[in-house]
């Protein structure tokens, strides 16, 4: 009988290290909250990417969901220009 592994994200099961796993949570929920900015701003590819202080092909990458192609860095300041507070919880490891 095949035995079924448990995880609490989808990055759990497909990066390395918990470490790993965890940077690309939070690079996904900020490329999801700068994505519904964007978005919200209802502005051109090319209003959107002068707002944010970068290309238009990549804010392309942005909107296409291309997180291999963003770093934490460059997400934390993607979402300052869009207007967003990013918050850090730190907590003991379960």
């Amino acid at each position: 009988m095949e035995q079924r592994q448990s995880f609490s994200s989808v990055w759990d099961a497909l990066e390395n290290t918990p470490a790993e796993a965890t940077s690309m949570a939070m690079r996904s929920n900020l490329l999801i909250a700068i994505e519904q900015r964007v978005r919200s701003w209802q502005v051109t590819q090319a209003e959107a990417a002068r707002r944010l202080g970068i290309t238009q092909p990549r804010l392309n990458d942005l909107l296409r969901g291309r997180i291999t192609n963003f770093s934490l860095d460059t997400l934390i300041n993607l979402a300052s220009q869009a207007g967003l507070r990013v918050r850090l919880d730190i907590a003991e490891a379960a």
